[in-house]
């Protein structure tokens, strides 16, 4: 068959799955399997595909109506500005966390203050590395439970350039952690455990259930994160988290009592409230 005759096939199978966006999802894994490019599709439509190529490509297409992520097919995802390896202790990144990349540059007075910034449950390093893709003069720590994950953010800082600023360790939220931050940021596991077994296929079966499970209500990692803010930023420092659907208004109050100000909802793309933001007791200027 050709190109185009391909494509065609690999959409309708993922249509027929009830994959919401089969058009996209068969583009890029043909792109991947075959190594070609979008404009491939367009320049080389009637140019015919091998029977060993095409297999290849519909076994990846396979995989995705088996509902496996294309992220975790392809085994990278793009992020904000900069392109992430997974691995199976990562979650894969998702655009609603980039609402907090977004909260936390327009919360900044100067992008090229020489900020130091900290992420609790790094994952693949997405937050931290695209925030120091805007910050060109900060620094940051990325610390995961997993080492596989902390392996993975490491390989990521050095895959975008960002290796020289960026540092990664495994650790237990902040236990042991001693410096002082101007700004901390985290997408913590925030699922109730109940919930779990009820999420679409493509998280609840590629996704390490570690990053996902927020405990009984789905807010134990922030309980524990909001106690050692007061040790973590510097005074008028700067936090921001990412919140499930709901959440917002028990987070804010888990920062209010820590004596945070300023504290903000801000909302992704689809209206959700995604991210909680607030600083820390006074302002320096205070």
């Amino acid at each position: 068959m050709n190109l185009h005759s391909l494509r065609r096939l690999a959409e309708s199978r993922l249509r027929e799955a009830g994959i919401d966006t089969p058009d996209l999802d068969a583009r890029y894994l043909l792109e991947h399997a075959l190594g070609l490019t979008r404009t491939d599709f367009i320049t080389k439509s009637e140019q015919t595909v091998s029977e060993t190529d095409a297999a290849r490509a519909l076994a990846l297409i396979d995989r995705r109506v088996a509902r496996e992520p294309v992220g975790r097919i392809l085994g990278h995802r793009e992020f904000w500005t900069i392109d992430l390896a997974l691995n199976p202790d990562t979650l894969e990144p998702r655009p609603d966390t980039e609402t907090v990349v977004e909260a936390v540059l327009k919360a900044l007075p100067d992008t090229k203050a020489p900020l130091s910034l900290l992420d609790l449950g790094t994952g693949t390093g997405c937050i931290l590395l695209a925030l120091l893709a805007e910050l060109p003069n900060a620094r940051g720590l990325g610390v995961d439970l997993s080492p596989l994950a902390v392996e993975a953010a490491a390989g990521n800082a050095e895959r975008n350039g960002l290796a020289g600023r960026a540092r990664f360790q495994t650790g237990n939220w902040a236990n042991g952690i001693r410096d002082r931050f101007d700004i901390v940021v985290s997408n913590p596991p925030y699922i109730p455990s109940a919930e779990i077994a009820t999420l679409a296929p493509e998280v609840r079966d590629h996704d390490p259930r570690r990053a996902l499970d927020g405990g009984p209500d789905g807010l134990e990692p922030y309980r524990i994160i909001a106690a050692q803010l007061s040790t973590l930023l510097v005074p008028g420092g700067l936090a921001a988290f990412e919140v499930g659907q709901g959440q917002a208004p028990d987070v804010t109050r888990l920062l209010a009592a820590q004596g945070f100000h300023e504290i903000e909802q801000l909302r992704d793309l689809g209206g959700i409230e995604r991210c909680v933001r607030g600083r820390n007791g006074l302002t320096p200027r205070e």
